[in-house]
């Protein structure tokens, strides 16, 4: 964990109540995709915890939606404005386990850390696909970022706006021969994925926190091994270890 002050170079919306945050500053306590950010915000007691979408030498993108007054706040700050960050939070994914031809299922917000790791697993010379799942095409997010590196997409909308009409269980059943899921998104939808994927998987969970680092046992989960904090341990936990 390393606290750095970030200057925003970028604070754009991309979708409906979505936001494209770029930051520069030190990145460096940053070594795995799937681990997140703490930010202190001026008049909240609590910092806001965001995933990393995609993180280099000297800057930082976290991709949010704006879903109470902390991330409303948030989406007001302007370029050249500076923020307070917890960075290198969390348990990331662990790449060696994803296997030749990786399945990355997203859906929402839990998109944008699945953008990291698929940058990170090209890298290697892997060859993940990725399921993508919104409610509208108004909130689809970063499938334009997932062609520029090559990772085919299956897209689905619920109401069937763009891509497949349905869940990212049915985008499922579009690929086959995946050697490992990697997921992010709603607590019932990776629930739904774990029943439904025949491989080994990692799995990024959320859940409200206090502290962000392991202190306040305040964002325990328990597993298969006993209960797990998630920003600790977590966010990303292995499928075989969760409890349902």
């Amino acid at each position: 964990m390393k606290q750095v002050t970030f200057e925003i170079v970028s604070n754009r919306p991309i979708a409906r109540d979505i936001y494209d945050l770029r930051l520069s500053g030190d990145a460096s306590a940053i070594t795995a995709p799937g681990q997140f950010v703490n930010l202190r915000l001026p008049g909240f007691y609590l910092r806001r915890p965001i995933s990393v979408c995609d993180w280099g030498e000297g800057w930082l993108r976290l991709v949010y939606k704006v879903q109470g007054k902390g991330t409303a706040a948030l989406s007001a700050y302007p370029a050249g404005a500076a923020l307070d960050a917890l960075t290198g939070l969390g348990n990331g994914y662990d790449l060696p386990r994803c296997g030749a031809r990786p399945l990355l299922v997203g859906g929402g917000v839990g998109v944008p850390p699945l953008l990291g790791l698929a940058k990170c697993l090209t890298a290697q010379g892997k060859s993940p696909c990725a399921v993508l799942g919104f409610n509208t095409a108004a909130e689809a997010i970063l499938t334009e970022d997932f062609a520029a590196l090559a990772v085919p997409v299956t897209l689905c909308t619920a109401d069937g706006s763009a891509g497949l009409r349905g869940l990212v269980m049915d985008g499922m059943d579009r690929v086959e021969d995946y050697s490992h899921v990697c997921a992010c998104g709603p607590e019932a939808m990776l629930r739904a994925v774990s029943a439904k994927c025949a491989t080994g998987g990692q799995f990024s969970l959320e859940e409200r926190m206090g502290c962000g680092f392991g202190a306040c046992m305040g964002c325990s989960c328990q597993t298969k091994s006993g209960p797990k904090r998630i920003c600790r341990e977590g966010p990303v936990l292995n499928k075989e270890e969760l409890l349902w």
